[in-house]
């Protein structure tokens, strides 16, 4: 069962609630008027200007909301990328920031208008001929970044070199075909092909790469699963606030970062303690490792080049999300200024997860157990080839854990039968599965207990064998505090089961622990691009897997709030250079999370999901089990 909220039927204002439809409306009329901005310009994002912290804290039901706009906006006609701030209250442009040197992302209005100028192209309609390809309708002309790797005359100008791809039939797989040596290099501001590049002719692979369900012959459907609650889920939601046991938080979104969660909190008794004031993702980026022809270019910013959250799925019940189910729907401006609304984008339900705790007592045979259950708040977005799905998930016993699920299909290059592939791996007759990695970047907006938090890297430290560890067993935790940004670059150790704790040294237990929760890092790799590399003077965050830093509401994107053609610099490695302090502060933790994707056979023609995530867990933040007056199952031991 699903239950749908519309975003224009919110029984709840409140000021975190991302901009209804007629508040988009009004804010890029209001921008439009005031800037006399022809059809032309585009809107990267229009999204809330969130309001101060205090400003959300002293809310209260009832209160007048003072609401604000927040837009970035490309004038075509002038080259001239603008920020604007708009009061709706009030209605009027508030403030209008030319930002020089700099480009928005890359987006759907200009993608479609350069893919019919190279298509109507002759040297394009050449270049397929070249390959027997006498139909442009069947080519997919797909913009790609040129990152900071553009031709010296040509860094200036707003372009891309397009990549592109071959289809038989409408349907078939828009990436199994790559046509390779082929590359459009586009002016996205005049709209003009600057050239065909034509580096030779590489077959075009046979296999079309089928995965759908009417081009193949299933299996026939798996025995039917039913997942029920006859008394209703057990959350409640009110607008975009949602209640679960004892979390409490709201539910939001954007353009650029996606599902966004606020304000989570833990009901502690008769106390609701707060925990993460703002969860999101800052950052995902794709880079390649392979040198052949452009390739060595890619390195996808999709957050920061693509406007990751725009390109959210819809979702369905019994295909994303099952069980009794909550969708969240919102409104959203697309590049050209339409509003539209956005149906199902957040899944909102309740799983099983096993046992949660249990123990049997062998002196009178009494079993105690109780089991584990989640709620899932999720979305899925495609970029491109690729799928993600972002999942967060909360535990009964306070633990909250992050989630990216990768799948789609693969970024391929076509390659001649006898070609070796030193950087990726042949899996299918006439493609190159190019090796690549995925890094995300999670931002998390700390407030344990409230805002005056300090980080406490802890490992495990083995003691010498001596006359005080005289048999080589003692080994304990070494703890060292975060004291400023500089200090703040960490990078995970399994080996010594290394951890970071977010702590308020205010509050002290009965135990005499201060509460805390601590980030457990998952698997990770680091960065296989080499440091000087142009990737890394773009992505110089991903030297370390943590980052620390001092709050602020402007810097939410671990590379820079700009990253398209950028040359590199801005971003974490930049903002720690300021040295704030950390301790007792309203602490920032960024977290890298990444993943070598050698592709496999197993990966054509389209991924089976792969996991990747981490998990904050509390930490003397209860003074014993929190789980542990939860109701034994029914019709259990006895």
């Amino acid at each position: 069962m699903d239950h749908t909220r519309k975003a224009l039927q919110n029984p709840d204002p409140h000021p975190l609630d991302p901009l209804t439809g007629e508040e988009l409306q009004q804010a890029i009329g209001i921008i439009r008027r005031e800037r006399g901005l022809d059809p032309r310009a585009l809107f990267e994002q229009v999204r809330l200007k969130e309001p101060g912290k205090a400003t959300v804290r002293e809310f209260r039901h009832g209160d007048v909301i003072q609401r604000e706009a927040f837009a970035v906006v490309l004038d075509r006609n002038a080259q001239k990328t603008f920020e604007a701030v708009v009061d709706l209250n009030e209605g009027r442009l508030k403030s209008w920031q030319h930002l020089v040197g700099v480009q928005p992302c890359i987006l759907p209005a200009e993608s479609a208008e350069m893919a019919r100028a190279v298509k109507s192209h002759p040297d394009f309609i050449h270049g397929l001929r070249r390959r027997d390809i006498h139909d442009a309708d069947r080519v997919t002309v797909e913009a790609f970044p040129v990152a900071n790797l553009a031709e010296p005359e040509e860094k200036h100008l707003r372009h891309t070199r397009a990549h592109c791809f071959y289809a038989e039939k409408p349907g078939d797989n828009a990436y199994a075909r790559p046509i390779e040596g082929l590359v459009p290099v586009v002016d996205l501001d005049a709209m003009a092909v600057l050239r065909i590049e034509d580096h030779g002719v590489v077959p075009l692979p046979p296999d079309p790469g089928d995965y759908r369900a009417d081009r193949l012959t299933p299996e026939p459907p798996l025995a039917e699963l039913q997942i029920t609650q006859p008394g209703g889920a057990g959350f409640t939601v009110r607008g975009n606030q949602v209640k679960w046991q004892n979390w409490r938080f709201r539910v939001g979104f954007t353009p650029k970062e996606g599902l966004v969660l606020y304000t989570l909190s833990f009901q502690d008794g008769i106390h609701d303690r707060p925990l993460v004031y703002r969860a999101s993702l800052s950052e995902l980026v794709v880079p390649y490792g392979d040198t052949a022809g452009d390739h060595y270019m890619n390195h996808s910013f999709d957050l920061g080049e693509t406007m990751f959250g725009s390109q959210v799925n819809s979702l369905r019940l019994g295909c994303d999300c099952l069980g009794e189910i909550h969708y969240f729907s919102f409104d959203m401006a697309d590049d050209l200024g339409e509003v539209k609304e956005m149906p199902n984008i957040v899944c909102l339900h309740e799983e099983d997860y096993g046992v949660l705790w249990k123990h049997t007592d062998t002196s009178t045979g009494n079993a105690e157990v109780r089991r584990s259950r989640r709620l899932v708040i999720s979305s899925f977005f495609t970029i491109g080839n690729y799928d993600y799905g972002i999942f967060w998930y909360l535990y009964l016993d306070g633990s909250i854990e992050f989630e990216a699920k990768l799948t789609g299909t693969l970024y391929l290059r076509a390659i001649e039968d006898d070609e070796l592939t030193p950087y990726g791996a042949r899996v299918a007759p006439g493609v190159n599965g190019m090796v690549h990695e995925h890094y995300f970047n999670v931002r998390l907006d700390m407030s344990v207990d409230g805002d005056q938090n300090t980080v406490v890297e802890v490992e495990s430290q083995r003691v010498p064998t001596s006359s005080e560890n005289p048999y080589g067993n003692a080994h304990g935790p070494k703890e060292t505090v975060i004291s400023s940004e500089k200090l703040s670059g960490r990078d995970i150790a399994p080996g010594n089961g290394r951890f970071w704790k977010v702590i308020n040294r205010s509050k002290t237990s009965n135990l005499g622990w201060h509460p805390g929760y601590k980030l457990v890092p998952g698997p990770n790799i680091k960065p296989m691009h080499q440091p000087d590399s142009p990737f890394m003077r773009r992505a110089g965050f991903l030297t370390h897997d943590l980052w620390v830093t001092a709050y602020d509401p402007d810097q939410l994107h671990a590379p820079g709030a700009y990253v398209n053609q950028n040359e590199g610099g801005p971003g974490l490695p930049e903002w720690v250079q300021a040295d704030r302090p950390l301790v007792d502060a309203n602490v920032v933790l960024w977290h890298n999370i990444g993943v070598v994707h050698l592709p496999r056979p197993e990966d054509f023609p389209v991924m089976p999901v792969e996991y990747i995530g981490f998990m904050l867990k509390p930490v003397g933040f209860f003074e014993r089990n929190p789980a542990l007056n939860l109701a034994p199952p029914q019709n259990c031991h006895s």
